[in-house]
């Protein structure tokens, strides 16, 4: 039993194969990789009755993975565990490679979390408890597994999820499926495609979103988060697609469990939201104080508890009552579709002539769909058979405001404002919210930037955690000028929006080698099944993953915003208190960000000009104090943070650059780069945090 996809049943009455040692009775999973089967020994009952036998699928066998499944046996052996599947041993029969493992008679978590959600059936809390405990055991066993000589392999799972805790009959509780699991040592941070973050979306935790350095707390992160889905019957971290789900597990918006806290022991939501801190330093240090933590709540004793779930168990595999209720449902279903038709038959609707307006098709998960749109601007001017890409584009440069109307793709004409699919697209300062700071006034800060520079501004803002809106704007040739508009919230960058069309964001993954011009072109093409939402669109077409899309709309936002330190001419004006009506995406980022890319910029990328001669000290500026306070230093890059440690020495600038060239902020993470270190002391002497000696 692991992590695999539901087999057809077509799949599953074929004969017993032999293969190798084993005869392989049938297929009980198949997933991305592998294939999995239930099997007993050709001869005798060694090394079990009834054992797991894991297959590599062919085209994975043809991409040459053949260590994969040698990897998960070398890691499964490094851990013996009452709660950890056990593995017989890997090897080949023919060029075929193949791992044995513990076959669990029972059902995983996941099942029995669904069938109890069917039946509108609650998950006692020391019930949960008790499964979260015993897998808290198996990974204190994981992350603390040592090699032959007594060295600390310091293993992380990475896929600590329902389908993955296997449940026995008898009421035991096993933690499986290490097919992704990484030694910590050999870990880094996923780069280039997301696509390589493992585990399933709603289990990831903030620091493996953000794609920063992870450690064995992301799978104490994963397990509270499952925990807490036991408590509650649905998944703790809401969201209607997978950008929202990830923008969920970022900011840790666990409202869904708040919100049944009352229902709850005293002290478990305390326990829940120590396994979900944002912050891994703020979370358990280890699986095992997890562990102590859910103790007290295994109630009356961990005895029972297993014969509870030994009973609960029998009851999730024993599907007839399950698939006699759904049969019912299903036949009433189509007895009310076939007596809707029934009635519905005399009132067919008259087909249009040639001369009558073109028929328009409503999808269910869409927009109208016809050649075009129809656009009427505010001066009258009319657009006729705008497509839907060049439209959401048209809107989203700014070329477009809310008060221009649409016809959009058939239906009479609304203004943008309006039309929700199309609103969201607007740049914020066209909206009747911000409209209002055009009005008669002054602007709390003014500034221009031939005589204050963009890194100055972002630095006063930064300092001072302002909220509002700053707009920055130039004039370009032929008197078109480029805009773009910033929003703060308490010092951090919320949201940017530019009316330059090359800083959109399928311009921007181009730019990047993540999605070809073909691709995008097909993604624009299919805007309108996917409400206009470009990410989603990519998501849903499988043309970029779903954290691929999730750290591009970040870094485009951050790179935007690093843009404007090349500006030598423009207005920068402040609006304090002044938000967006809509944002989908907040970025929720921290300036000291795009302050150190745009460093790098500025200086063409040579930050090491703008510093003093290497024989100059850095020293405490005025607001080292300040910055020795968590909440000043915020999430600024750790290399920014870093120089902190090492300002109270009053260092010469090559020594500092040196320390910072071979710092590493995480177990084996790559070192500082020359770039990187220069742009994080010219930062920290922007934030006041250090001066030039």
């Amino acid at each position: 039993m692991h992590n695999e996809s539901v087999v057809p049943e077509d799949t599953k009455g074929k004969a017993p194969q032999p293969f190798g040692p084993f005869v392989l009775e049938r297929r009980i999973a198949v997933g991305g990789s592998a294939e999995v089967f239930l099997a007993r020994p050709k001869i005798g009952t060694q090394p079990a009755a009834h054992l797991v036998v894991k297959r590599l699928l062919r085209s994975v066998r043809e991409g040459g993975e053949f260590d994969a499944l040698e990897r998960e046996a070398e890691l499964h052996r490094a851990v013996r565990h009452p709660n950890v599947v056990d593995v017989y041993g890997a090897g080949m029969v023919g060029e075929e490679p193949y791992l044995a493992l513990e076959y669990v008679d029972g059902v995983d978590l996941y099942r029995l979390l669904r069938r109890a959600e069917s039946e509108q059936r609650r998950f006692p809390p020391a019930l949960a408890a008790h499964i979260a405990r015993e897998v808290a055991e198996a990974l204190t066993a994981v992350h603390g597994a040592r090699d032959s000589e007594g060295n600390g392999l310091h293993i992380v799972h990475r896929d600590v999820t329902p389908s993955n805790i296997l449940l026995s009959s008898d009421g035991e509780v096993k933690l499986g499926d290490f097919g992704i699991a990484r030694f910590e040592h050999r870990m880094k941070p996923p780069q280039g495609s997301g696509g390589g973050l493992k585990g399933k979306f709603g289990y990831l935790s903030p620091e493996q979103v953000a794609g920063e350095p992870s450690d064995h707390r992301a799978d104490l992160f994963a397990l509270t988060a499952v925990f807490a889905e036991m408590l509650i019957g649905e998944r703790v971290f809401p969201g209607s697609g997978q950008l929202a789900v990830l923008l969920a597990i970022r900011d840790v918006n666990i409202e869904p469990l708040r919100r049944v806290a009352g229902m709850l022991p005293p002290g478990m939501l305390a326990v829940c939201e120590c396994g979900l801190a944002r912050d891994p330093d703020d979370r358990y240090p280890d699986a095992a104080a997890f562990a102590r933590a859910l103790a007290p709540f295994e109630q009356p004793s961990r005895e029972q508890l297993k014969k509870t779930l030994a009973e609960w168990v029998v009851w999730a595999k024993d599907s007839s009552e399950l698939a006699k209720r759904i049969e019912g449902q299903i036949r009433d279903s189509v007895q009310r579709m076939q007596a809707v038709r029934t009635r519905s038959s005399g009132a067919m609707p008259a087909v249009r002539g040639p001369t009558q307006s073109p028929v328009v098709v409503q999808r269910p998960d869409s927009v109208a769909v016809e050649a075009g749109s129809r656009i009427r601007r505010t001066d009258g001017q009319l657009l006729e058979q705008v497509p839907f890409s060049k439209l959401i584009e048209m809107i989203a440069t700014g070329d477009l405001g809310a008060d221009d109307e649409v016809a959009l793709l058939g239906q009479g004409f609304r203004p943008i404002r309006d039309i929700v699919e199309l609103a969201r697209h607007l740049l914020p300062s066209t909206t009747a919210t911000t409209s209002r700071i055009f009005e008669p006034g002054v602007p709390d800060y003014q500034a221009l930037l031939r005589e204050t520079s963009m890194l100055e501004v972002l630095s006063h803002m930064r300092q001072k955690g302002e909220t509002g809106a700053l707009f920055v704007e130039r004039a370009r040739s032929m008197g078109a000028s480029v805009r773009k508009e910033l929003y703060l919230n308490g010092g951090r960058l919320l949201h940017v929006a530019s009316s330059d069309r090359e800083e959109l964001l399928g311009e921007y993954l181009v730019r990047r080698g993540r999605l070809s011009r073909e691709q995008l072109e097909t993604a624009l093409g299919s805007l309108q099944r996917f409400g206009g939402r470009l990410g989603d669109t990519l998501i849903g077409l499988q043309l970029v993953s779903a954290v691929d899309v999730f750290r591009a709309i970040r870094d485009q936002g951050r790179d935007r915003v690093a843009a404007l330190s090349t500006w030598d001419e423009g207005l920068v004006t402040f609006y304090r208190g002044t938000a967006p009506t809509r944002v989908e995406f907040p970025l929720d980022l921290d300036l000291a960000s795009p302050l150190m890319a745009g460093t790098i910029l500025r200086s063409k990328g040579e930050p090491r000009t703008l510093l003093p001669a290497g024989s100059a000290l850095i020293v405490p500026g005025p607001r080292y104090e300040a910055a020795r306070l968590p909440r000043e230093r915020g999430s600024a890059p750790a290399s920014l943070q870093f120089v902190m440690t090492f300002l109270g020495e009053r260092p010469h600038i090559d020594e500092a650059l040196a320390r910072l060239c071979d710092y590493r902020p995480g177990r084996d993470s790559r070192a500082v780069g020359a770039k990187e270190a220069a742009a994080a002391l010219l930062v920290a002497e922007l934030l006041g945090w250090a001066a030039w000696g």
